[in-house]
């Protein structure tokens, strides 16, 4: 599982900081969360293959977090794209997205599939073989959702020595993987335990973009691998997550605590800040294994 940052500062984009923006390379599938502005720019720099994203989760309609997105859409056509893309967002990203194809006489090429969000409950909008990912409701000044990404439990890995040993036949190795008991040569049945061990634990990632504190969330994310949650103020300006509906680096790590995740990545931070080392300072005093997002960072877990 990795993870790219493309861009994680708030609302205003500079020359050297991003809106968000995110890759998440997950089971091999490429999945791209949120599209600030300038995010195909973004992907460029860092040499993601456009071809590769085939799905992308929009956290909610304000302009930091999706402004990028017709931008995208058009390249991918200048470029000839043929496959479809996926946009997973809240009701409205189909009108205001088709109304900016269409006044531009720039849609076609290839097939736009919307899938809008209204559920105010966490809910399953994506699965494959390998990967499913449900909704995280969170509370911010529009309706806003983060997302979870859970792996899959993969196949269980074969005891070599110990399959050998049982006389165990070549065609039956491929049962032994999906959990199976066999029977030997010589007729015995043998239990699966003894021939194999136990699958890699399924990995996780929890986004939770825009958002006061809300505990809500914690049994939909509780145990997650890693949890990126906003952190867009210090102590000093708390005052302001009552009114933005933000939320401050120690909330942050208050909902990593409470929720027992292993890792916390910050991001979403007001430009006020000269230096993002002051999120990470605050957020440890709270919890253990705190890592700061920045633009290009990567994260492999």
């Amino acid at each position: 599982m990795k993870l790219t940052i493309l861009g994680c500062y708030s609302a205003t984009p500079r020359a050297f900081t991003n809106p968000t923006a995110q890759v998440l390379d997950i089971k091999g599938n490429l999945f791209l969360i949120d599209c600030g502005e300038g995010t195909q720019v973004q992907l460029r720099k860092f040499k993601i293959k456009f071809s590769r994203i085939k799905h992308v989760f929009i956290s909610h309609l304000h302009g930091d977090h999706f402004f990028g997105l017709i931008g995208m859409i058009s390249t991918f056509r200048l470029l000839g794209r043929e496959t479809e893309l996926h946009i997973y967002g809240p009701k409205g990203i189909k009108e205001v997205t088709l109304l900016q194809l269409k006044l531009g006489n720039s849609y076609g090429g290839y097939e736009l599939i919307f899938h809008e969000l209204v559920s105010k409950e966490s809910e399953l909008i994506f699965e494959n073989e390998k990967v499913e990912v449900h909704t995280i409701p969170l509370k911010h000044r529009v309706y806003t959702n983060g997302f979870l990404f859970k792996e899959k439990l993969g196949e269980r890995k074969l005891d070599i020595n110990a399959v050998l040993d049982n006389d165990i036949e070549q065609c039956d190795y491929r049962n032994i993987k999906l959990g199976k008991d066999v029977v030997n040569r010589k007729g015995d049945l043998i239990a699966n335990s003894l021939v194999s061990f136990d699958p890699v634990p399924p990995k996780s990632y929890a986004f939770c973009s825009d958002t006061k504190y809300t505990e809500t969330i914690l049994p939909i994310i509780k145990n997650t691998t890693v949890l990126y949650h906003e952190s867009t103020f210090l102590d000093e300006h708390a005052h302001l997550c009552k009114k933005t509906k933000h939320a401050t680096a120690k909330e942050a790590a208050t909902i990593a605590l409470k929720a027992n995740v292993k890792q916390l990545i910050l991001g979403h931070y007001s430009t006020r800040y000269g230096n993002i080392e002051c999120f990470k300072d605050e957020a440890s005093t709270v919890f253990h294994d705190v890592h700061l997002g920045d633009d290009g960072k990567e994260f492999n877990f």
